[in-house]
């Protein structure tokens, strides 16, 4: 059965908090989605952000992000009060990251100081069974903030080489169990809200990047599953050659895997990555999947990803070890790009869905009629996308290309008539009714925004993952429209 979602990040509800959390606007949204007759709510990853604010480059690939904590649930458990979070609230249009890094972590000390952790057996529990990652995560964190936020690679020699941990662990011991208790609230949360969703019929497609940041818990944990040298810098960073997004390509800057020693360990912490994944959602979207065939490497210390390099990643073995582990598992591959021929191989033998984005349908420089991204050519084992997160909205996308590529548009959808400013509609339908067995629609694209609206430019560090949705722009009259058009097409 044909199935379709819409695709809204955490960060860009609605709430009075300077951020979206995991209180009453995500419930009230799961309540809209299911009365608009969608299956399910994409997200994107959940991890504390770092520099940046990117979800994409995060302090951990386990833990959640502290801000996603809704606070008027700890106020409801008596852990604060509701003039110490209306002090620090604000309704701007913009998340305002610099403002809350000053006051959310000051906050949630007081909650932690109120409540009596320790005392409760859920946390406890807690704590034993996420202690693969939560314990490094915990120092980690508590190491940082005694070290100014510095990245942990400029830390003391001692420390940065996890000697002595254990003597850390007992001198910085509050400051561990306030970031233990934060994530077990975390989690205590989103589990309540995953599963509200999953009642109502809404299944949660999460997202995790390929790549890990270098200052993150993870390497420094894990340092012999990186390509670091033996001052713990890489010697081979990730990214991307140009393309259309950049011309100098896209210099992410991850430490590249040491493949080798992954393999050793038969994927161990792949597999646990994955698992603590399917913890938290239904189905999970794997960014830049080309990467496990062949990734693309550049020298530590390049300004740009011009002169990168294609290495060999470790193909269906991974991911023959995964299934081995934790049995067949609901995988979304994020196969944008150039795709070579054995990337094609590689997701057809996982059976993973790949990705087609509208967007990529109408280049001048590819006229034919046999292009993947036109909905007629969808296969059924596809997620069919307006656009993503990477991409403009729908509408400023139609606005801002050629005058031949918008006439290639209005004559594939036969329609010269609809108004520019309503051609969002038209084009979604064309998703719903593909053969795709999922349509994910950014809630932008239902709007009709233009580019104000829009999440994240590739190779930009400002401007980025501050957008959030009006509440009051979902009304009844747009979750009417959206039943009627998913139901037209089958996807009820």
């Amino acid at each position: 059965m044909k199935k379709s979602g819409i695709l809204l990040p955490i960060f860009s509800l609605p709430s009075s908090y300077g951020i979206g959390d995991f209180g009453k606007s995500a419930y009230d949204f799961i309540d809209w989605l299911k009365k608009s007759g969608q299956a399910y709510w994409q997200i994107l990853p959940l991890g504390p952000t770092s520099y940046g604010n990117s979800p994409y480059q995060s302090f951990s690939t386990f833990a959640i992000n502290p801000y996603f904590l809704s606070l008027d649930d700890l106020i409801n458990e008596e852990l604060l009060k509701r003039e110490e979070c209306e002090n620090i609230g604000f309704r701007d249009s913009k998340i305002d990251y610099a403002r809350l890094f000053k006051t959310r972590i000051p906050l949630l000390k007081k909650a932690y100081e109120r409540s009596s952790v320790l005392k409760n057996p859920d946390f406890l529990a807690f704590r034993e069974n996420n202690s693969d990652w939560l314990f490094n995560y915990s120092l980690f964190m508590a190491l940082k903030e005694k070290n100014n936020y510095k990245a942990w690679y400029e830390w003391d020699d001692k420390i940065k080489k996890r000697k002595d941990v254990e003597l850390y662990l007992n001198k910085y011991n509050d400051e561990i169990l306030f970031w233990q208790f934060v994530q077990f609230k975390l989690l205590s949360q989103w589990k309540n809200l995953k599963s509200y969703a999953n009642k109502n019929g809404v299944s949660i497609i999460g997202d995790i990047p390929i790549y890990v940041a270098h200052d993150s818990a993870d390497v420094w944990a894990n340092p012999s599953l990186f390509k670091l040298d033996n001052s713990f810098n890489p010697t081979l960073v990730s990214g991307c050659p140009p393309d259309g997004f950049s011309k100098d390509g896209q210099l992410w800057g991850n430490p590249i895997y040491n493949w080798d020693e992954h393999k050793k360990t038969n994927y161990r912490w792949w597999i646990k990555r994955i698992e603590h994944c399917f913890s938290l959602y239904d189905v999970l979207r794997i960014d830049h999947f080309r990467g496990f065939d062949e990734f693309y490497a550049i020298e530590y210390g390049k300004e740009n990803a011009k002169d990168g390099k294609w290495l060999k990643g470790p193909g269906y073995d991974l991911f023959f070890e995964i299934e081995k582990s934790l049995g067949k598992k609901e995988i979304i591959a994020e196969d944008l790009g150039f795709i070579t021929r054995s990337v094609k191989e590689l997701l057809k033998k996982c059976d993973f869905p790949g990705m087609k984005i509208l967007e990529f349908a109408f280049d001048s420089r590819d006229t034919g009629t046999q292009n993947d991204y036109l909905p007629h050519n969808y296969e059924r084992n596809c997620v069919a996308y307006t656009a993503t997160h990477d991409n403009q909205t729908i509408i400023s996308w139609f606005w801002d290309i050629t005058d031949n590529e918008r006439q290639s548009v209005r004559n594939y959808l036969c329609d010269n008539f609809t108004p520019d400013s309503k051609i969002h509609l038209p084009l979604i339908s064309l998703l719903l009714r593909s053969n795709a067995k999922l349509c994910i629609i950014p809630i932008q694209d239902y709007l009709g925004l233009t580019d104000t609206a829009r999440i994240n430019i590739p190779s930009t560090a400002k401007g980025n993952w501050q957008w959030r949705l009006n509440g009051e722009a979902l009304t009844n009259e747009l979750s009417n429209k959206i039943y009627t058009m998913t139901k037209t097409y089958g996807r009820i």
